[in-house]
């Protein structure tokens, strides 16, 4: 393989992925625990941008501080109810998301590369900035695909509306790996 390759958002799916989804923007709390077991709120926001791209930012738990676009590729599981976000970052961590449209929850795998997991100040920042990219390359390098930290998780949603709220919108073409 030549380079990263992402999948692609089926044709078949994309008028429902417009109806159900695009430009979507949800505020989200995952009840979890700091280190030493007490409990705490991770708050993230995301925005389904386009049918190949998300926009995010991680305000609580190890990751804050982390603003962040992706290539994206989703998958309708039932219309109007279900929807699958998947995506690989340049710090090697894969990210698979369930929306729950009907019951406003996110279900959440991450397979957290060693260097994003063992270093999580490493990975904060903002992708625009192209120190903070080149250093969230150099943390995939940590380890192998095998050293990865598995979280998941389940979100209740906060806030759900449309547009880029306070996020910063992208282009849509932008590198992400």
């Amino acid at each position: 393989m030549p380079g990263p390759t992402h999948a692609t958002t089926l044709e078949k799916d994309i008028p429902q992925f417009n109806k159900d989804i695009k430009d979507v923007h949800l505020i989200y709390d995952y009840a979890a625990q700091d280190a030493s077991g007490n409990p705490e709120k991770w708050r993230y926001e995301m925005w389904f941008f386009s049918s190949t791209r998300i926009v995010y930012k991680i305000h609580g738990g190890p990751m804050a501080g982390r603003t962040n676009f992706q290539t994206a590729s989703y998958q309708c599981i039932r219309p109007r109810e279900l929807w699958q976000c998947n995506w690989l970052e340049e710090t090697g961590t894969i990210c698979s998301l369930i929306y729950d449209i009907p019951k406003q929850t996110i279900t959440t795998l991450l397979a957290f590369s060693e260097g994003h997991w063992e270093n999580p100040e490493a990975a904060h920042g903002d992708k625009r900035n192209a120190e903070d990219f080149q250093r969230w390359r150099g943390l995939a390098s940590i380890g192998c695909q095998i050293d990865r930290f598995l979280l998941n998780e389940q979100a209740g949603i906060v806030e759900c509306f449309r547009g880029k709220g306070d996020l910063e919108p992208i282009e849509g073409d932008e590198e992400t790996i």
